[in-house]
């Protein structure tokens, strides 16, 4: 048996057993189902159309929300000035779920254990199932495309890359529903279907292609530079270019074909939009857009809050491969080098360029199958050379695979990845672990870290809030004599002021006792611990954390964070602010420590 044939049963294997036995998402209830958060948003179109026939003003909503909870509130859709609602997200995703939910709904309709309702049980698992399929047929094309141009051995290491060292894994068996694993699958089917075009061109053959960029451009319209794909196939110089634009003039029923059928499937999401609003074209993301003209590259690249390098580290051999394949396949070479570098501007230029609750940069799967040629052009090479340059790529080869697998796992039953909100003090800390002290959370917010043991400690500020004359303190319910007290309506403490002496690579150590009866688990409403320096009326610096990370129900916490003193400043305060929280907050034994390295 070809040994990219075994490859590609592991890679489904692999798939099947994380989807399946690790982390089964359609047994998980509310935010964390598989019909949840975007992909809620992505398959609203199907429950609304075929269940509730009720597209323009979702009154079902209410009901689904109260039941099943698969966002805090309704993000799927926002209210248009027509009075209708209009899906934020375009229609592809939910066209290609559309089997799925076929068999999802007929068989809750005809069963009396599930309510048809399109969120129960069946369609969690339907989804979840079908998309794990999808994912499947993406991986046996790419193996098609790879040996149609590499060594089997090549494809086979190649496409062990894809799914054992990337966060496809993540988008191919756990959180299916998302569109990167659809795209995937479409930008496959569109290599294959170019590769067989230029073969034999004929009229299916260009209508295929047709469709395959208008359903990638209906799923996300960024997509639309997929029909690179067919046009730059094949080209290696301007002859060949000049060859290509000679025959789709003479042969300009090709290009007509794939434009209708192009066409045909944007024009899907334009009838949408008129049925819903009124309106050809809507911009659904509101307020979010592009940054055009200052793209956020390096920290897309490199950040700790999902850079693409940072949590994909395997996918340097994409850079790498650039050349080799400049050198021996300069037929593939243009349509990689050109189709990367514009995907890689787009998807960056994005301002919410960390893409929220992502694993990695989500935002670059789709672009997998396109870059693997040029991984598997650098595999050819590297096969036919020296044993320590095997030997070395094997070792980096396993031990992405290894980084791949942890952070998988830290992502959902590990708990240590915190999707959107990753710093690199809060990376290293974590990096390689499976179990770390409750404090290390607190890396995640503004703060910094005094290592080691300070060769002096001096207290200089302390309040136990116990003064009489303090009459933002309170006695009731108090941690000890008498506490400062936050809650819904008291949002923030009095700036406690305090000097610190002006010593160069010093810290101070800000520490309290906190309380709480209710733990707030929304991350942008945790009550935040803040110190901030000032020069005059000016704020040089702040740090902060945010408490309710590490304290929990009914639970009386000390809380510490470092801050190093900044080059300027003249004075410096702590307070607490509960950020909008309705969550009752006592505050106890305030000190600040200076610490001289």
């Amino acid at each position: 048996m070809q040994f990219s044939r075994i490859a590609f049963f592991c890679c489904c294997a692999l798939i099947l057993f994380t989807g399946i036995f690790y982390y089964p998402k359609w047994n998980k209830p509310h935010s964390e189902a598989t019909i949840s958060w975007d992909v809620s948003g992505y398959y609203m179109y199907l429950p609304a159309t075929f269940i509730y026939k009720d597209l323009k003003k979702c009154v079902f909503k209410d009901s689904i929300f109260a039941k099943y909870q698969p966002t805090p509130d309704f993000q799927q859709a926002f209210l248009h000035s027509s009075g209708n609602y209009v899906m934020k997200y375009p229609a592809g995703q939910a066209l290609m779920m559309l089997p799925f939910f076929t068999v999802a709904h007929l068989y809750a309709k005809f069963s009396a254990s599930y309510p048809a309702d399109g969120f129960s049980y069946p369609y969690q698992l339907a989804i979840s199932l079908g998309m794990m399929l999808m994912a499947m047929i993406g991986i046996w094309f790419l193996r098609k495309i790879l040996l149609h141009y590499f060594s089997d051995t090549a494809t086979a290491i190649t496409l062990l890359i894809v799914v054992f060292a990337t966060n496809y894994l993540n988008y191919a068996s756990i959180d299916t529903g998302m569109t990167h694993n659809s795209l995937f699958t479409l930008y496959c089917l569109l290599m294959w279907s170019t590769i067989q075009f230029y073969k034999k061109p004929s009229l299916t053959k260009a209508s295929l292609i047709g469709c395959l960029v208008g359903l990638a451009t209906l799923t996300r319209p960024t997509e639309l530079i997929s029909i690179l794909i067919p046009l730059l196939w094949g080209i290696d110089s301007i002859a060949a270019m000049q060859q290509r634009v000679s025959f789709f003039l003479k042969q300009f029923k090709y290009v007509l074909a794939a434009g209708i059928c192009m066409f045909a499937f944007v024009f899907i999401q334009l009838l949408y939009w008129k049925y819903s609003s009124g309106e050809w074209i809507v911009y659904s993301y509101q307020e979010q857009g592009f940054s055009w003209l200052r793209p956020h590259l390096y920290k897309g690249m490199f950040s700790s809050n999902n850079g693409w390098l940072t949590y994909t580290p395997v996918m340097i051999l994409f850079f790498i491969g650039l050349p080799f394949l400049y050198k021996k396949q300069q037929q593939l070479f243009w349509v990689v080098a050109s189709f990367s570098a514009l995907f890689i501007y787009i998807c960056f230029a994005w301002d919410i360029w960390w893409y929220g609750g992502s694993l990695g940069m989500r935002a670059m799967i789709q672009a997998y199958p396109v870059l693997a040629i040029s991984i598997g052009g650098l595999l050819d090479v590297l096969l036919k050379n020296k044993m320590y340059l095997k030997i070395s790529t094997g070792f980096f080869l396993l031990l992405c695979a290894y980084y791949n697998f942890w952070l998988t796992g830290q992502a959902h039953l590990g708990g240590l990845y915190r999707a959107g909100e990753m710093t690199d003090a809060y990376l290293k800390a974590i990096l390689f672990q499976y179990k770390v002290d409750d404090n290390v959370q607190l890396l995640l917010d503004r703060t910094e870290q005094f290592k080691g043991a300070p060769a002096s400690s001096t207290e200089i500020y302390s309040n136990n809030f116990d003064s009489e004359s303090d009459e933002h303190a309170t006695a009731l319910y108090a941690i000890a004599g008498k506490s400062l007290f936050m809650n819904k309506e008291k949002q923030s403490t009095p700036e406690y002021f305090f000097t610190v002496p002006k010593k160069k690579d010093h810290f101070i150590r800000i520490s309290a006792t906190f309380r709480t009866e209710r733990k707030e688990w929304n991350t942008w409403r945790m009550a935040q611990f803040i110190v901030k320096f000032y020069k005059g009326d000016s704020t040089v610096k702040y740090n902060m954390v945010r408490v309710f990370r590490v304290l929990n129900d009914n639970e009386t916490k000390h809380v510490y964070f470092d801050a190093k003193l900044p080059g300027e400043f003249d004075r410096v305060s702590v307070y607490c602010w509960n950020a909008e929280s309705d969550r009752p907050l006592l505050i106890d034994d305030l000190k600040v420590f200076l610490f001289e390295p």
